[in-house]
Protein backbone atom coordinates (compact mmCIF):
# COMPACT_ATOMS: atom_id res chain seq x y z
CA UNK A 1 0.00 0.00 0.00
CA UNK A 2 1.49 3.59 -1.09
CA UNK A 3 2.27 5.92 1.64
CA UNK A 4 0.22 8.75 1.85
CA UNK A 5 1.70 11.96 1.85
CA UNK A 6 1.44 14.48 4.71
CA UNK A 7 -0.97 17.28 4.64
CA UNK A 8 -0.02 20.82 3.67
CA UNK A 9 -2.80 22.64 5.86
CA UNK A 10 -1.88 25.72 7.97
CA UNK A 11 -3.89 27.51 10.51
CA UNK A 12 -3.80 31.69 9.33
CA UNK A 13 -1.63 32.27 12.26
CA UNK A 14 1.11 35.13 10.74
CA UNK A 15 -1.28 36.62 7.99
CA UNK A 16 -1.56 40.09 7.43
CA UNK A 17 -2.95 42.84 5.60
CA UNK A 18 -1.64 45.67 4.29
CA UNK A 19 -2.60 48.82 2.79
CA UNK A 20 -0.33 50.34 -0.01
CA UNK A 21 1.82 53.34 1.41
CA UNK A 22 2.88 56.52 0.14
CA UNK A 23 5.72 54.47 -1.76
CA UNK A 24 4.60 52.19 -4.38
CA UNK A 25 4.64 48.30 -4.01
CA UNK A 26 4.90 48.63 -0.23
CA UNK A 27 2.27 47.55 2.08
CA UNK A 28 1.96 48.63 5.34
CA UNK A 29 0.35 45.80 7.75
CA UNK A 30 -2.81 47.09 9.95
CA UNK A 31 -2.37 46.08 13.47
CA UNK A 32 -4.15 43.57 15.83
CA UNK A 33 -6.09 41.98 12.69
CA UNK A 34 -7.87 38.96 14.39
CA UNK A 35 -9.31 37.70 11.07
CA UNK A 36 -9.39 38.25 7.28
CA UNK A 37 -11.56 37.15 4.83
CA UNK A 38 -10.10 37.40 1.19
CA UNK A 39 -11.95 38.17 -1.94
CA UNK A 40 -14.03 35.82 -3.89
CA UNK A 41 -13.88 35.38 -7.46
CA UNK A 42 -17.29 35.07 -9.77
CA UNK A 43 -18.29 34.26 -13.42
CA UNK A 44 -21.55 35.39 -15.07
CA UNK A 45 -23.32 32.87 -17.00
CA UNK A 46 -25.01 33.80 -19.93
CA UNK A 47 -27.65 32.07 -21.53
CA UNK A 48 -27.39 31.09 -25.03
CA UNK A 49 -30.21 28.73 -25.26
CA UNK A 50 -31.54 28.91 -28.55
CA UNK A 51 -34.53 26.68 -30.51
CA UNK A 52 -32.40 24.10 -31.42
CA UNK A 53 -30.28 23.27 -28.15
CA UNK A 54 -29.33 19.83 -27.78
CA UNK A 55 -31.90 17.79 -25.45
CA UNK A 56 -34.00 21.19 -24.61
CA UNK A 57 -31.38 21.53 -21.95
CA UNK A 58 -30.12 25.58 -21.36
CA UNK A 59 -26.83 26.38 -22.73
CA UNK A 60 -24.46 29.16 -21.49
CA UNK A 61 -21.21 30.91 -22.08
CA UNK A 62 -18.74 32.30 -19.62
CA UNK A 63 -19.27 36.21 -18.87
CA UNK A 64 -17.74 38.93 -17.45
CA UNK A 65 -15.26 37.95 -14.18
CA UNK A 66 -15.73 39.69 -10.88
CA UNK A 67 -13.84 39.91 -7.78
CA UNK A 68 -16.08 40.18 -4.24
CA UNK A 69 -15.53 42.33 -1.29
CA UNK A 70 -12.43 41.09 1.38
CA UNK A 71 -12.49 42.48 4.58
CA UNK A 72 -10.70 41.99 8.51
CA UNK A 73 -11.58 42.53 11.64
CA UNK A 74 -8.68 43.87 14.03
CA UNK A 75 -8.75 44.81 17.83
CA UNK A 76 -9.97 48.40 18.11
CA UNK A 77 -7.32 50.83 19.60
CA UNK A 78 -8.31 54.37 19.40
CA UNK A 79 -6.62 57.33 17.93
CA UNK A 80 -6.45 60.82 16.91
CA UNK A 81 -4.31 60.06 14.11
CA UNK A 82 -6.00 56.51 12.85
CA UNK A 83 -4.97 55.76 9.35
CA UNK A 84 -7.74 53.35 8.37
CA UNK A 85 -9.89 56.98 8.35
CA UNK A 86 -7.21 58.02 5.57
CA UNK A 87 -7.37 54.83 4.20
CA UNK A 88 -11.46 55.14 4.26
CA UNK A 89 -11.61 59.07 2.61
CA UNK A 90 -8.87 58.18 -0.21
CA UNK A 91 -11.69 55.82 -1.46
CA UNK A 92 -9.56 53.73 -3.39
CA UNK A 93 -6.48 51.99 -3.03
CA UNK A 94 -4.21 48.95 -3.08
CA UNK A 95 -4.46 46.38 -0.90
CA UNK A 96 -2.53 43.10 0.06
CA UNK A 97 -3.04 39.55 1.87
CA UNK A 98 -0.15 37.79 3.19
CA UNK A 99 -0.48 34.51 3.81
CA UNK A 100 1.13 32.47 6.82
CA UNK A 101 3.61 30.53 3.93
CA UNK A 102 4.60 34.20 2.24
CA UNK A 103 2.58 33.59 -0.80
CA UNK A 104 0.94 37.43 -1.31
CA UNK A 105 -2.65 38.34 -3.03
CA UNK A 106 -2.70 41.55 -3.75
CA UNK A 107 -5.63 44.12 -5.33
CA UNK A 108 -7.23 47.43 -5.64
CA UNK A 109 -10.17 48.14 -4.83
CA UNK A 110 -12.38 50.40 -3.00
CA UNK A 111 -13.11 50.94 0.71
CA UNK A 112 -16.79 50.49 1.01
CA UNK A 113 -16.93 50.75 5.05
CA UNK A 114 -15.23 50.99 8.40
CA UNK A 115 -17.11 50.09 11.26
CA UNK A 116 -16.22 50.36 14.70
CA UNK A 117 -18.19 47.69 16.76
CA UNK A 118 -20.23 48.52 19.97
CA UNK A 119 -18.36 49.81 22.89
CA UNK A 120 -18.95 47.48 25.92
CA UNK A 121 -16.79 46.17 28.73
CA UNK A 122 -15.59 43.62 26.38
CA UNK A 123 -12.68 44.12 24.04
CA UNK A 124 -13.38 46.68 21.59
CA UNK A 125 -13.15 45.84 17.24
CA UNK A 126 -13.46 47.26 14.53
CA UNK A 127 -14.28 45.53 10.73
CA UNK A 128 -13.50 47.34 7.50
CA UNK A 129 -14.82 46.44 4.03
CA UNK A 130 -12.91 46.67 0.37
CA UNK A 131 -14.70 45.76 -3.03
CA UNK A 132 -11.80 44.43 -5.23
CA UNK A 133 -11.59 46.35 -8.36
CA UNK A 134 -9.99 44.72 -11.47
CA UNK A 135 -8.22 41.11 -11.44
CA UNK A 136 -6.28 40.33 -7.86
CA UNK A 137 -2.58 39.07 -8.34
CA UNK A 138 -1.19 35.95 -6.43
CA UNK A 139 2.76 36.32 -5.92
CA UNK A 140 5.03 33.36 -4.25
CA UNK A 141 6.60 33.80 -1.41
CA UNK A 142 9.44 35.68 -1.90
CA UNK A 143 8.84 38.02 -4.78
CA UNK A 144 9.48 41.67 -4.28
CA UNK A 145 5.98 43.34 -3.65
Amino acid sequence: MPETPETKADIGFGAEFGIEGATAGTYEPVAEVTAITPPSRSREAIEATHLNSPDQYAEFIAGIMRGGEAGFTMNFVPSATDTLVTAFEAGKGKYQITFPNGVKLQFAGVFTNYEIDEITNEKMSATCTFQQSGKAKLEAAGAPA
